[in-house]
């Protein structure tokens, strides 16, 4: 996948992983596709999950509906409770249902490059989640560097 709009908004940066290490290049490594193009988009909807699950009620990546390289769908729930299915390609991620597991084919919705920029979109509640958690960040690095 392509590298993402790095310094676009502070909400295309997860704040929990500011000190840059990805767990997508880590399981990656560890599931033995270390050096190959191979593109698995189960391993890419994994690590968004784990990206954004503090600032969801849930979030997973569905046993039901079929991933595939180019392919692969994610449930969430929002703190405001409403229930949605990701599609997750290269594209970027979209809502293809407002339940879990469910695909709505005549459904239309707009492609997000980013996670953060459609959980932002759908939830209010995650926004201020995140914010605050940037916020918590931010202040430990002062501490530490006054220490």
């Amino acid at each position: 996948m392509e590298p993402r709009n790095v310094g676009r908004m502070e909400t295309d940066c997860n704040p929990m992983e500011l000190s840059g290490v990805s767990g997508f290049e880590e399981e990656a490594e560890l599931n033995g596709f270390e050096g190959t193009d191979m593109k698995d988009m189960r391993l890419e909807a994994e690590a968004v999950v784990n990206d954004v699950l503090f600032a969801v009620n849930t979030m997973f990546v569905s046993k039901t509906l079929r991933c595939a390289d180019d392919v692969a769908y994610i449930n969430v729930e929002t703190r405001e409770r409403n229930r949605y299915c990701l599609e997750l390609t290269e594209a970027g991620l979209r809502v293809v249902g407002y339940a879990f597991d469910q695909v709505d084919d005549h459904l239309q919705t707009p492609y997000h490059e980013t996670v953060y920029s459609l959980l932002d979109t759908l939830s209010p509640a995650y926004r201020e989640a995140f914010g605050n958690a940037l916020l918590q960040r931010l202040e430990a690095l002062k501490r530490e560097g006054q220490s």
